[in-house]
Order: C-alpha cells, then structure tokens, then sequence
C-alpha cells in the first residue's frame, strides 16, 4: 500500500494525531502534510498538498481533518481527482468507499471523538468500490 496521506487544520490536529497512531499500530505508513499544532492555521494551506500528492498517485488514501470537516472537504474537491467523503460515522465511510470510490476520508474533527473515529477508520479501509453501476456515476463526477 502506498503511504496515507494526512492533513488537517488545529481543530482536527488532536484527531490527525490519534489517526497516525492508529495506522502505524495497523503497520501502516503516512506522510503528514499539516498541521503541526493546535495554533490557529488555514485548512486550505495542508489540504492542496495532500489533494496534490492524493491526484500524482505520491499517496493513497488521504484523510483530512478540521473542526466541521466541511471547509477541508470543499478545498480538497476542487481538485478533479479528488473525491473527498465527509464521513462522521462507520456507514457512511463504508458507502464513500462502495458507492463513491472515495480517495479522502474526512472527519470533523469536532464531532468525531476517537472510539468513533476507530470504526469510521476501520469501515474505510475495509470497504472496496463496487463498480457496475456506481463507476458510471463516479465517471460524471469531474467537470469536463
């Protein structure tokens, strides 16, 4: 597996923290783009990076995380090959990943407490995109 790409902003830098040791206890390696404190920053300014390296195919998945999730969720899918899911509970996740081939997982850091974040992490990356009739749906979604 390629490494997993990491962002978040001070609202989700607690939360990124618990996600790195959450995937290196699972054996897996990542590259933290940011933030590297709990002092105020732009969500923006770490979710281009990991949307670039995501979309150069440097890293896979990403996560991303700030306060509500939805400001680094809008900045991440501007980039076309992005496809960030916000995702607050373990059956969303698993839907992003089925139904929306989802390259970045989302959390909001805020609302998401770390047993909830566990089963949001673990449904993601057990889930694979189904295909069929969701690729033709995925297909739609970059704007030509």
């Amino acid at each position: 597996m390629k490494l997993i790409g990491l962002a978040a902003d001070h609202a989700g830098f607690e939360l990124k923290e618990y996600v790195k040791r959450w995937l290196a206890a699972k054996g897996l390696n990542c590259k933290d783009f940011g933030t590297d404190s709990d002092a105020s920053v732009d969500y923006p300014d770490y979710a281009h990076p990991l949307a670039s390296a995501v979309e150069a195919g440097e890293c896979y998945p990403g996560i991303a995380i700030c306060g509500s999730g939805n400001g680094i969720s809008m900045t991440l899918n501007k980039h076309q090959g992005i496809r960030a899911a916000l995702c607050w509970n373990e059956e969303i996740a698993r839907l992003a990943r089925l139904h929306n081939d989802a390259n970045v997982l989302v959390m909001p850091g805020r609302f998401v407490d770390t047993a909830e974040a566990d089963k949001i992490l673990t449904a993601f990356f057990a889930a694979d995109f189904e295909g069929g009739r969701h690729q033709r749906r995925v297909d739609k979604i970059p704007c030509k």
